[in-house]
C-alpha cells in the first residue's frame, strides 16, 4: 500500500473540501425577498409602536432609552472629537478597525494609544487581516508599548472557508462609556471637510448610554474570535451607565455572518417597509439585490418618496459604481430617484425613514456587508437624530448630480458593457 498516495489523496480531499466551502459560502446571497404582517401589509410604520418591537426582534437589538447622540458628517467633525476623547481615557480604550493604513493619522493614533498605556489604561488593538495595510513595524512598536494587538482572520490553511467573511466593523470604545462607529478608518483621506477633492465624505456618530456597552460587546464578540480570551469585568461592561432622561432611543445592530437571514438584511428589509412618507438612503457602494430592489421601488409605488446617494465619478472602486449602475434603469423606472456625488469619494452608510429612524455604521448596501461580514450599525429613534440625518442628506444632494432616466438611457454601448461586465460578480462586491 503506497501510504504516501494515500496522504496525498487525503490532502487534497481537504483542501478541495474547504475551497468547495469558500466557493459556496461567497455565492451566497440575502433569502428576505419581502416583508408582510400576517394580514398582507407591509408592516408598521417607523412610527407605529409594532415597529419597535418587530426590529429589536429580527435585528436581535435592544432598544434602549436615555442615549445621547451626535451624527459627524467628515473627518473634520470626527478627528478632533476622537482624538480628545481617546486622550481623556481613564480605564480602557477598545478600537477595532477594517481599514487601517500609515500616514498622519495612524501616527496620531499611535502616539495616543502608547500615551495612555504609560498612564495606566489598558489598550486593545484589533485590526482587519485584509483591511489594514499597517506595517508590521508599527504594530510591533504597539505592542512593545504595552497596545495588546491582534489580526483577525487571517489567512491560513484551515481557515480558508473564511476568508471572504471580513470584519467591516468600526468600534471605539473609551471606558465602556463612550463609544463611536461609522464608516471611518485609520487614513489621512478621511481628513478634511467631506467636500473637496480627496478629503472622503464619511458619516460617523459618537454616542454615550447603554448602547455603548452593546458596541463593546461586539468588539468582545470579535477579540475572542481572534484571541481565545472573551473579555469581561467591571472595566470592559461598566455596571453603570450614564443615561439622559431626554435620550434617544438607540441598540447598536452587531451585523455578523451565518448560514441563512442576516440580522443586517432584516433590519434593512424592515427600514424599507417601515417608510411611509420618505426614505433616504446614502451608500457608497450600492448594489442590492434583485429582491431589495423590488422593496425598494414597492416603497416608491406606495408614494414614499424613495431617495439614494451613492459614489460617482469619485468612486475608489469603480467596479462597485458600475456595478451599481447596471441596475440605475430597473430603479428609476420604478419610482427611485438616485444621485451621485460629484465632489469627492461618499463613503457614508447612513439611513433615514420619515426624520424618525435613522442609522449610521459601517454597512454597505451591498451583498457583502448583508450576507458576508461582520458590522456595526447604531439604530436609533426619537430625539433629533432623524432630522439631523435629513439635513445631510439634503445638503449633500447640493455637491451632487441627479442621475435621470432620459439621460441614463442614452449611455453608450461601452459603459454599457462595463455595467454588465461589473455586476456578474455582484454576489462578492
Amino acid at each position: 500500500m503506497n501510504w504516501t498516495l494515500i496522504a496525498l489523496g487525503v490532502v487534497a480531499l481537504v483542501v478541495g473540501t474547504l475551497a468547495l466551502a469558500g466557493i459556496m459560502g461567497s455565492v451566497q446571497s440575502s433569502p428576505c425577498r419581502d416583508v408582510k404582517d400576517t394580514e398582507g401589509g407591509v408592516g408598521p410604520g417607523v412610527g407605529d409602536a409594532g415597529f419597535t418591537r418587530a426590529m429589536e426582534l429580527v435585528s436581535r437589538t435592544t432598544l434602549s432609552p436615555g442615549n445621547a447622540v451626535e451624527i459627524f458628517m467628515n473627518g473634520d467633525e470626527t478627528y478632533p472629537r476622537l482624538w480628545e476623547d481617546l486622550r481623556a481615557a481613564r480605564e480602557s480604550i477598545t478600537i477595532q478597525m477594517y481599514y487601517c493604513e500609515k500616514g498622519k493619522m495612524a501616527d496620531t493614533l499611535r502616539e495616543i494609544l502608547l500615551e495612555r498605556v504609560r498612564g495606566g489604561v489598558t489598550v486593545y488593538f484589533l485590526y482587519d487581516a485584509f483591511g489594514s495595510t499597517l506595517p508590521d513595524e508599527y504594530i510591533e512598536s504597539l505592542d512593545a508599548g504595552g497596545v495588546r494587538t491582534a489580526k483577525f482572520r487571517p489567512l491560513r490553511f484551515w481557515t480558508a472557508h473564511k476568508t471572504q467573511h471580513r470584519a467591516h466593523i468600526r468600534v471605539v470604545c473609551i471606558d465602556g462609556r463612550l463609544g463611536y462607529t461609522g464608516g471611518f478608518g485609520i487614513a489621512d483621506k478621511w481628513y478634511g471637510n467631506g467636500r473637496d477633492k480627496d478629503q472622503w465624505r464619511d458619516s460617523n456618530v459618537r454616542f454615550t448610554g447603554p448602547a455603548v456597552l452593546q458596541l463593546q460587546s461586539a468588539f468582545v464578540a470579535c477579540w475572542t474570535e481572534a484571541t481565545g480570551d472573551l473579555l469581561v469585568g467591571d472595566v470592559i461592561f461598566p455596571p453603570e451607565v450614564e443615561r439622559l432622561d431626554d435620550g434617544a432611543f438607540c441598540g447598536l445592530m452587531h451585523g455578523a455572518p451565518g448560514v441563512g437571514s442576516s440580522t443586517a438584511e432584516r433590519f434593512f428589509a424592515l427600514s424599507i417597509a417601515g417608510a411611509r412618507r420618505r426614505l433616504y438612503i446614502t451608500n457608497s457602494y450600492f448594489v442590492p439585490d434583485i429582491d431589495f430592489r423590488k422593496m425598494l421601488i414597492d416603497s416608491a409605488k406606495r408614494g414614499v418618496d424613495v431617495r439614494v446617494l451613492t459614489a460617482g465619478e469619485s468612486s475608489d472602486v469603480k467596479s462597485t459604481l458600475y456595478a451599481g449602475r447596471a441596475r440605475y434603469e430597473e430603479l428609476l423606472r420604478g419610482g427611485v430617484r438616485i444621485y451621485e456625488y460629484r465632489t469627492t469619494m461618499m463613503h457614508a452608510k447612513t439611513l433615514v425613514v420619515d426624520s424618525q429612524w435613522g442609522a449610521v455604521g459601517s454597512m454597505n448596501a451591498d451583498n457583502r456587508s448583508l450576507s458576508f461580514n461582520e458590522e456595526t450599525v447604531l439604530l436609533m429613534l426619537g430625539d433629533d437624530s432623524g432630522s439631523t440625518l435629513e439635513r445631510h442628506f439634503t445638503e449633500d444632494l447640493e455637491h451632487a448630480d441627479e442621475v435621470t432616466l432620459d439621460v441614463f438611457v442614452r449611455r453608450g454601448m461601452m459603459e454599457r458593457l462595463k455595467e454588465h461586465a461589473a455586476h456578474l460578480p455582484w454576489r462578492v462586491l
